[in-house]
Protein backbone atom coordinates (compact mmCIF):
# COMPACT_ATOMS: atom_id res chain seq x y z
CA UNK A 1 0.00 0.00 0.00
CA UNK A 2 1.33 3.43 -0.92
CA UNK A 3 1.37 5.77 2.05
CA UNK A 4 1.16 9.55 1.66
CA UNK A 5 3.71 11.92 3.14
CA UNK A 6 1.02 13.36 5.38
CA UNK A 7 0.16 9.89 6.75
CA UNK A 8 3.86 9.17 7.43
CA UNK A 9 4.28 12.52 9.17
CA UNK A 10 1.20 11.93 11.30
CA UNK A 11 2.31 8.40 12.21
CA UNK A 12 5.75 9.70 13.29
CA UNK A 13 4.10 12.34 15.48
CA UNK A 14 1.85 9.73 17.05
CA UNK A 15 4.83 7.44 17.56
CA UNK A 16 6.73 10.18 19.42
CA UNK A 17 3.78 10.50 21.76
CA UNK A 18 4.13 6.80 22.62
CA UNK A 19 7.72 7.14 23.83
CA UNK A 20 8.02 7.68 27.58
CA UNK A 21 11.40 7.86 29.32
CA UNK A 22 13.12 6.52 26.23
CA UNK A 23 10.92 3.42 25.99
CA UNK A 24 7.82 2.53 24.04
CA UNK A 25 4.77 2.75 26.31
CA UNK A 26 2.38 -0.08 25.43
CA UNK A 27 -0.68 1.63 26.93
CA UNK A 28 -0.03 4.77 24.87
CA UNK A 29 0.27 2.64 21.72
CA UNK A 30 -3.12 1.07 22.44
CA UNK A 31 -4.65 4.49 23.08
CA UNK A 32 -3.27 5.90 19.82
CA UNK A 33 -4.45 2.93 17.75
CA UNK A 34 -7.92 3.00 19.33
CA UNK A 35 -8.15 6.77 18.83
CA UNK A 36 -7.16 6.65 15.16
CA UNK A 37 -9.38 3.63 14.47
CA UNK A 38 -12.40 5.24 16.10
CA UNK A 39 -12.00 8.75 14.61
CA UNK A 40 -10.96 7.47 11.14
CA UNK A 41 -9.21 10.60 9.85
CA UNK A 42 -8.37 10.97 6.16
CA UNK A 43 -5.80 8.31 5.25
CA UNK A 44 -6.18 6.49 8.57
CA UNK A 45 -5.22 3.10 7.07
CA UNK A 46 -1.92 4.56 5.87
CA UNK A 47 -1.37 6.19 9.25
CA UNK A 48 -1.97 2.91 11.07
CA UNK A 49 0.21 0.96 8.63
CA UNK A 50 3.13 3.36 9.02
CA UNK A 51 2.59 3.55 12.78
CA UNK A 52 2.64 -0.24 13.11
CA UNK A 53 5.95 -0.39 11.24
CA UNK A 54 7.47 2.20 13.56
CA UNK A 55 6.27 0.27 16.60
CA UNK A 56 7.58 -3.04 15.21
CA UNK A 57 10.99 -1.48 14.51
CA UNK A 58 11.17 -0.10 18.05
CA UNK A 59 10.24 -3.46 19.54
CA UNK A 60 12.93 -5.16 17.44
CA UNK A 61 15.49 -2.64 18.73
CA UNK A 62 14.66 -3.65 22.30
CA UNK A 63 14.94 -7.40 21.61
CA UNK A 64 18.19 -9.29 21.24
CA UNK A 65 17.96 -12.79 19.78
CA UNK A 66 20.89 -14.93 20.90
CA UNK A 67 21.41 -18.16 18.98
CA UNK A 68 23.87 -20.77 20.22
CA UNK A 69 24.67 -24.39 19.43
CA UNK A 70 24.12 -25.40 23.07
CA UNK A 71 22.42 -24.02 26.16
CA UNK A 72 24.32 -21.04 27.62
CA UNK A 73 25.12 -20.99 31.32
CA UNK A 74 23.23 -18.44 33.43
CA UNK A 75 26.50 -16.59 34.11
CA UNK A 76 27.30 -16.21 30.42
CA UNK A 77 23.70 -15.19 29.67
CA UNK A 78 23.72 -12.46 32.33
CA UNK A 79 27.16 -11.19 31.22
CA UNK A 80 25.93 -11.08 27.63
CA UNK A 81 22.79 -9.19 28.65
CA UNK A 82 24.81 -6.64 30.62
CA UNK A 83 27.32 -6.05 27.82
CA UNK A 84 24.64 -5.71 25.13
CA UNK A 85 22.61 -3.31 27.27
CA UNK A 86 25.75 -1.25 27.88
CA UNK A 87 26.62 -1.23 24.17
CA UNK A 88 23.15 -0.07 23.13
CA UNK A 89 22.67 2.27 26.07
CA UNK A 90 19.29 0.83 26.99
CA UNK A 91 17.98 -2.34 28.63
CA UNK A 92 17.41 -5.16 26.17
CA UNK A 93 15.25 -8.24 26.41
CA UNK A 94 17.20 -11.33 25.42
CA UNK A 95 15.61 -14.30 23.69
CA UNK A 96 17.76 -17.43 23.66
CA UNK A 97 17.50 -20.04 20.90
CA UNK A 98 19.40 -23.26 20.45
CA UNK A 99 20.49 -23.78 16.84
CA UNK A 100 22.66 -26.93 16.54
CA UNK A 101 23.65 -26.03 12.94
CA UNK A 102 25.93 -23.28 14.31
CA UNK A 103 28.28 -26.03 15.62
CA UNK A 104 29.66 -23.67 18.30
CA UNK A 105 29.87 -20.01 19.25
CA UNK A 106 26.93 -17.59 19.18
CA UNK A 107 25.01 -15.35 16.79
CA UNK A 108 23.36 -12.19 18.17
CA UNK A 109 20.68 -10.16 16.38
CA UNK A 110 19.55 -6.78 17.69
CA UNK A 111 17.24 -5.00 15.28
CA UNK A 112 19.11 -5.03 11.98
CA UNK A 113 22.52 -5.59 13.61
CA UNK A 114 23.91 -9.13 13.45
CA UNK A 115 27.09 -10.42 15.10
CA UNK A 116 27.98 -13.90 13.99
CA UNK A 117 30.72 -15.55 16.01
CA UNK A 118 29.61 -19.07 15.20
CA UNK A 119 31.86 -21.88 14.00
CA UNK A 120 29.62 -22.29 10.96
CA UNK A 121 30.21 -18.65 9.93
CA UNK A 122 33.96 -19.01 10.39
CA UNK A 123 34.01 -22.18 8.27
CA UNK A 124 31.98 -20.42 5.55
CA UNK A 125 34.41 -17.47 5.59
CA UNK A 126 37.37 -19.86 5.34
CA UNK A 127 35.71 -21.73 2.46
CA UNK A 128 35.06 -18.45 0.61
CA UNK A 129 38.63 -17.27 1.10
CA UNK A 130 40.04 -20.52 -0.30
CA UNK A 131 37.85 -20.56 -3.40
Amino acid sequence: MKISKEARRTSRQLFRICIAEGKLDESRVRTVVNGVASSKPHGYLGILDSFSRLVANEINKQLAVVESATQLTPAIASDLEASLSKKYGRPLTLEFKIVPELLGGIRVKVGSDVWDGSVKARLEALKNSLS
